[in-house]
């Protein structure tokens, strides 16, 4: 589309939104126009990208992940991004009578008039909201039906990354490229290769080929599914010049990275409206579960002096009162305390409150919790993650039944009143006993509570668990619904007398992300068939129907459990093609040691060679 065009149809669509935004909710979703928004030449640019997030404004907004790209990308005169969000039921309507096609927040462009349509995974349950984008879009939602349709060359490339790419094949036939890993480098490379296929006429399909080999780019055209006669998945055929296993991209120099100390202020509060600074990526706990743990891996650490720097820079472009140092485990980073106290003090002249979102019960301290909480004590979170020794040896929780009540004690006297626990549900080898902890320490921080004068509250807040891909646990089988719901029910009677609150995430909604979580491609017929019968944000539990599964399920003659049953060791896995760096023989080791109840050491203190540093088990 040239440049004339699409500005006269963004003016066009200006006008029309000026008569739909007053009948809708939150229009402020929709306008663009914040603070620190990118306001770039379109014509320009070499490369024009919308960043599509699948999820409404207040959540894609609170995205590091957003954040980051957005303002690389932007920052590279060559490009331009804009921001798509996914609009809420009542403006779909809206778009779908007045005829507005989805369109990105910066120049009201519509979205087929962009070069590259880039889309995170962050969520399972938000991959139906990509289809419903698309069609909002006028774009065909499959790759081989834009390529029937006037030509792949017409329509955007669609790319993808984030966590979901780990595993990507239930999206495969709508994508062009999913990009594995860390995308602060990756991201630009793409993108100029395209601009140079672009600006040299080199066909979609020869881009490809040169795009394929590259270290974080999976092309999945050139890889074929293999089933038996019963569509069970039985491998990949890979076709010259990709390689037999993509690896993923890796920032080895974390204080190198690009970081955005000019973040977008939205209109409307975001989920987690403050200053994001990225203490450390990767894990090394080695928690058997968590895919992040797993694919984060190997873990690296910015400079403590370079933090501080981008906080000062951060605050001034911003005007935010709040700064998290976010991690998966920020209480594990080697220079927290000395951090705490030298950002605090750096932010007490601008009343700027320091923030740690993640704390580990063997890694908490008190005095630094304080630190962090000097004004308004509002509460503290910790995750036990199951109620036995037993269970949390299985999953490599490195926590005991001491430390909680030491951490809690220590908080209460502190001046903490507030303190919620999260558990999971559902686990391998999870017996009554294990249910029963739950119970017990709960209990036993009321009673902490209580022998320290502080009238204690205390809520615990339970999940289901999920297997998820390049974990040891990706093996293992989900519970039923109905087995998860009475564990739930059992849950709720063992407290039904006490004083704490209780809350449980929907076992329906659980089931489902499990299957996205472990599909083959065969998990592209299920999302058409869903997008078919209208579903749409099915991660907001009051738009989640699982009628629309069950009747997707029927018409595509797939069972959930063909994807959420025990798989063997030794059997083919939809993703053993895609590298998270962690190799599959250190994985099925610890499959085997979870089985014994056995634990593994934090890979700073003994390296588990699992291969993300290069030495392999």
């Amino acid at each position: 589309m040239t440049g004339a065009i699409a500005y006269n149809e963004a003016a066009s669509l200006r006008r029309a939104l000026e008569r739909v935004l007053p009948a809708v909710a939150k229009p402020g979703r929709y306008t663009g126009g914040e603070w620190n928004m990118a306001r770039k030449d379109w014509a320009a640019a070499e490369v024009r990208l919308a960043f599509l997030f699948p999820d409404v404004y207040e959540v894609a907004m609170s995205n590091l992940a957003l954040r980051i790209l957005y303002g690389l990308v932007n920052d590279d005169p060559r490009f331009l991004c804009e921001r798509v969000f996914a609009p809420w039921p009542d403006m779909a309507e809206k778009m779908r009578a007045a005829g507005i096609p989805l369109y990105g927040l910066e120049s009201l462009r519509p979205l087929r008039a962009f070069d590259v349509l880039g889309v995170t995974l962050q969520y399972e349950l938000s991959y139906t909201n990509i289809l419903y984008m698309l069609d909002l879009a006028g774009i065909p939602r499959r790759s081989a039906r834009r390529r029937q349709s006037g030509g792949a060359e017409n329509w955007p490339w669609l790319l993808a990354g984030g966590a979901g790419a780990f595993n990507p094949e239930p999206l495969a036939p709508f994508f062009d490229i999913f990009l594995l890993g860390d995308g602060e480098e990756l991201l630009p490379a793409v993108l100029a290769q395209i601009g140079a296929a672009k600006k040299n006429g080199v066909s979609r399909a020869e881009t490809l080929r040169r795009l394929t080999g590259r270290a974080g780019v999976y092309v999945p055209e050139f890889y074929t599914p293999q089933t038996d006669g019963q569509g069970v998945f039985q491998g990949v055929r890979v076709e010259a010049p990709a390689p037999a296993q993509v690896q993923k991209a890796v920032v080895t120099d974390f204080s190198a990275a690009y970081f955005p100390v000019r973040c977008i202020v939205p209109y409307n509060e975001a989920v987690h409206d403050r200053i994001m600074l990225e203490v450390m990526r990767g894990c090394t706990r080695g928690c058997r579960f968590c895919q992040a743990g797993m694919t984060g891996r190997p873990l690296r650490e910015r400079r403590p002096e370079l933090l501080r720097r981008q906080a000062q820079e951060a605050v001034r472009a911003t005007g935010y009162e709040e700064i998290s140092l976010v991690s998966l485990s920020t209480g594990d980073y080697s220079g927290v305390g000395g951090l705490l106290r030298d950002l605090t003090a750096d932010m007490a002249a601008w009343s700027v409150n320091v923030s740690l979102p993640s704390l580990r019960l063997d890694s908490f301290d008190v005095t630094l919790a304080a630190e962090v909480q000097k004004v308004r004590k509002s509460g503290l979170t910790f995750a036990p993650e199951a109620g036995s020794q037993r269970l949390r040896d299985v999953i490599n929780k490195g926590v005991r039944d001491e430390d909680l009540i030491q951490t809690v004690t220590a908080a209460f006297a502190a001046g903490w009143h507030n303190i919620k626990l999260y558990y999971m549900i559902g686990l391998p080898t999870e017996r009554e006993e294990d249910l029963d902890g739950i119970a017990a320490q709960a209990e036993a921080v009321l009673a902490a509570g209580r022998r320290a004068g502080v009238r204690a509250r205390v809520a615990v807040s339970v999940s289901n668990f999920v297997p998820k891909p390049h974990t040891p646990f990706q093996w293992a089988a989900q519970d039923d619904p109905a087995v998860l719901l009475a564990k739930q029910s059992y849950l709720r009677e063992k407290l039904r007398r006490t004083a704490v609150k209780l809350q449980c995430h929907d076992a329906e909604m659980s089931a489902a992300e499990a299957v996205l979580s472990r599909a083959d491609r065969r998990g592209a017929d299920l999302l058409e068939a869903l997008a078919d019968r209208g579903a749409m944000f099915d991660s907001w539990s009051e738009w989640f129907r699982p009628e629309l599964w069950r009747a997707a399920f029927a018409a595509t003659g797939l069972k959930a459990a063909d994807f959420t049953g025990a798989r063997s060791l030794t059997a083919p896995l939809p993703w053993d093609h895609l590298s998270a760096g962690v190799c599959g023989a250190f994985l099925r080791a610890e499959a085997e040691k979870a089985g014994r109840a056995e634990r593994t050491a934090d890979c700073r203190l003994i390296c588990g060679r699992c291969g993300a540093c290069g030495g392999a088990a």
